[in-house]
């Protein structure tokens, strides 16, 4: 395609056609010469923004891209909304790859209730594959709103599922040929599956329902990555035992052949949860499915430990996340 805007009949087909998911919230969509969106709110409501862009993958990244920032928006408390989608996308796409993104990207609007609002797409040969920016629209009432910085010393942390979920997905899809060399397919075709875990818009639901300080989803950068984010943010400590950590057999083993730090490997589809009951809470996620671990406290020292078999390690601020070394082999 050339380069600039994408032609407008291939934007009404395969982009705005493929926009079915509606909220009775959206009182101006996406639409032809629309550069704007609007959101009804009520009174006691304030509305929730978040950015994020995906570069690290190409497979499934319209998916991807939804579910990374309606994660930003429920770690806040508040209920996903709508999306604004800026696609740049190189000159050597078709339109049917172009379509083929946005169902990916309607599909996960449809199965989380998220209206597509706007966006704009764009052919550049400032990029050779599509890049996707997403702003996630949530809201929530002024009182429920949370903030990273609401942990508190003497509280438990929560972490939800199971860390590095996103990485071990991503390169179970990326890296497959090379993984088949050395396991089973039963175990590549689990790892990919855990694509399906990545919303945590279940359990932030849940955890609004207890009393909760802070929610923090686990992205890049990992769990060690969060943990350090989080008590930076509030001005806390916290300890962490290691054994703890929820982690799945298939992350272990792929982490393994690539030398890479499960730790530090983006782990969307898992979150770090901060309340007065841990274990209280951990509870109420199993009843609703969702596992949950207690994995250590915050406390009120400025030290951010790991302890693993009685020996000690302090977190330092995240550094560049474990996949892109893998992907780079």
């Amino acid at each position: 395609m050339k380069i600039g805007k994408v032609p407008e009949n291939v934007l009404k087909r395969s982009v705005l056609k493929q926009i079915k998911t509606k909220r009775p919230e959206v009182i101006l969509g996406a639409g032809i010469g629309e550069d704007c969106a609007a959101v009804a709110l009520e009174p006691d409501e304030v509305m929730v923004l978040s950015t994020d862009p995906i570069t690290g993958t190409t497979a499934d990244a319209g998916r991807w891209a939804v579910i990374v920032s309606a994660n930003d928006i429920a770690s806040s408390g508040a209920e996903v909304v709508g999306m604004l989608i800026c696609a740049m996308l190189p000159p050597g796409i078709t339109e049917q790859e172009i379509r083929a993104l946005m169902e990916q990207v309607e599909s996960t609007c449809e199965e989380l209730k998220i209206q597509v609002v706007g966006g704009h797409t764009e052919i550049t040969d400032g990029v050779t594959r599509p890049i996707l920016t997403v702003t996630g629209i949530g809201k929530v009432r002024k009182d429920k709103l949370l903030a990273t910085k609401g942990a508190k010393p003497g509280q438990d942390i929560v972490i939800t599922k199971w860390i590095g979920l996103e990485g071990t997905s991503i390169l179970a899809k990326e890296r497959e040929e090379m993984l088949m060399e050395r396991f089973p397919r039963h175990m590549i075709d689990e790892a990919k599956a855990y694509e399906e875990m990545l919303s945590v818009i279940p359990e932030a639901a849940t955890a609004m329902k207890s009393n909760v300080s802070a929610m923090h989803d686990i992205t890049e950068g990992g769990v060690f990555g969060a943990l350090w984010e989080m008590a930076e943010s509030a001005g806390v400590g916290l300890t962490v035992d290691l054994k703890e950590l929820p982690i799945k057999q298939a992350t272990v083993e792929i982490c393994n052949f690539f030398d890479i730090n499960p730790y530090e490997l983006m782990s969307s589809g898992s979150m770090l949860i901060v309340t007065d009951q841990g274990h209280d809470l951990v509870r109420e996620l199993e009843k609703a499915g969702i596992h949950g671990t207690v994995v250590g406290k915050i406390t009120d020292s400025n030290d951010r430990i790991v302890i693993n078999n009685g020996e000690t390690r302090f977190l330092e601020p995240p550094k560049t996340d474990e996949l892109y070394k893998a992907l780079a082999i």
